[in-house]
């Protein structure tokens, strides 16, 4: 008879496995095969936790997508000036993707779970409530002119944009950021979203 134990083992395998193979080969290359010898469960084990790859996808890319939004509101609520939370927000992407390299490549470069697909509603709504907190922080600065009344997604492709790039880059072995970089991006980001350019 398995314990409570086991089966909290077994399902933090399947999903650490999942993690190893979606970051390495990409969620579409990864087959249900590959999950289940990565993770050394059986067929019947892998089903007590999981209905299909795609479910197994949709859970971990809610727990990564979770684990940097609670990280990013973190940084961002330290900062009570305009400038100083749009250059730590910056620096904060690059080192977190720098300290959890395999979360990264899944969030940069797979797309979320669709609303219709395991996981999608629950991603969906981590991120309107995301998106919320941010322009709590946000709207106060817009109100004082600071920072431009952008929309959501334009804000995220100015803000981010060109770090997300530089990690690309860097997951591909093509080039490692410096500390000078990060420090340009940060800057860069400043420049694309405040008000009174």
């Amino acid at each position: 008879m398995k314990s409570v134990k086991s089966g909290r083992d077994g399902r933090t395998r399947i999903i650490d496995g999942a993690l190893r193979r979606f970051s390495q080969d990409g969620v579409s290359a990864t087959t249900l095969a590959s999950l289940r010898e990565e993770s050394g469960v059986s067929v019947g084990s892998f089903y007590h936790h999981f209905a299909s790859k795609e479910h197994v996808y949709g859970v971990l890319y809610h727990e990564i997508q979770t684990m940097y939004q609670e990280a990013f509101l973190a940084e961002l609520i330290r900062h009570e000036e305009a400038r100083d939370g749009i250059e730590a927000i910056v620096t904060f992407h690059m080192a977190w993707c720098g300290e959890h390299p395999e979360r990264a490549r899944v969030l940069i470069s797979e797309r979320p779970p669709r609303r219709e697909e395991p996981g999608g509603a629950e991603v969906g709504e981590a991120r309107r409530a995301f998106f919320r907190k941010v322009s709590e922080w946000w709207r106060p600065h817009m109100r004082a002119g600071l920072l431009q009344p952008v929309p959501t997604q334009m804000c995220y492709v100015l803000w981010l944009g060109p770090a997300q790039e530089m990690c690309r880059l860097w997951f591909a072995g093509a080039h490692q950021p410096t500390p000078e970089e990060i420090g340009a991006l940060s800057a860069a980001a400043w420049l694309s979203l405040r008000q009174g350019r």
